[in-house]
């Protein structure tokens, strides 16, 4: 299954995966909600997730398959390329990571390394994970859960506590608490200085910003 906001993305790599042996397009999907429930009604083998869509991202997306099937192989495939990410994919249950910008063929390894019952993952996050790991201090963003992450994601797209409650299905006191728990472990006091934090550990970008 593939699980990709863009239209045109999705057709660009089921081109390229209907063109191998043994790999077969069966369901796609354009949001994290609705990967979900085509994923409960069609039970893919493997699904490639992009993290960054509209509602639910591909963290809570991924957290949410596993959770009803514990044996789910998911591959993201974004172009974010912060370690953070990675981090909280696999947190989640993802089985491998690979960013847009690497060649096909990494891709198409990865899957070949997923559906082996390997982690997978490009070489560009490979580099930043060692890069966290000897760092002198374990990101904050690191401590968060899938859920903390996805709320953080939100908030970062400016969508308020009433939007994040209804998005997630949860109650407005709680999307409030957990809103005050992610600025008590990053250690801001405002949602100013969550942006600055997650501009300097690379979550959003400078030109995320513009407009």
């Amino acid at each position: 299954m593939l699980v990709d906001d863009h239209a045109i993305v999705r057709e660009g790599y089921r081109s390229l995966l209907q063109k191998q042996d043994g790999l077969r397009v069966v369901a796609e999907a354009d949001s994290g909600a609705e990967a979900y429930r085509i994923y409960k009604e069609t039970g893919p083998d493997l699904v490639i997730m992009d993290i960054s869509m509209p509602g639910i991202g591909g963290v809570e997306a991924i957290r949410r398959i596993r959770q009803w099937d514990k044996s789910a192989r998911i591959l993201v495939f974004s172009m974010h390329q912060s370690a953070a990410y990675a981090i909280q994919a696999i947190k989640a249950g993802a089985r491998g990571y690979v960013t847009k910008s690497n060649p096909p063929d990494a891709l198409l390894r990865a899957i070949a390394e997923v559906m082996a019952g390997r982690i997978a993952l490009s070489p560009d996050i490979d580099h930043e994970l060692a890069i966290n790991r000897l760092a002198d201090e374990p990101s904050a963003i690191d401590t968060l859960s899938p859920r903390e992450f996805e709320i953080l994601r939100m908030l970062l797209a400016e969508k308020s506590v009433d939007e994040i409650a209804n998005t997630l299905h949860i109650s407005v006191k709680t999307a409030a608490n957990t809103r005050y728990q992610i600025r008590a472990k990053l250690g801001v006091g405002s949602d100013i200085e969550l942006v600055r934090l997650a501009l300097r550990q690379r979550i959003i970008a400078a030109e995320d910003m513009e407009g």
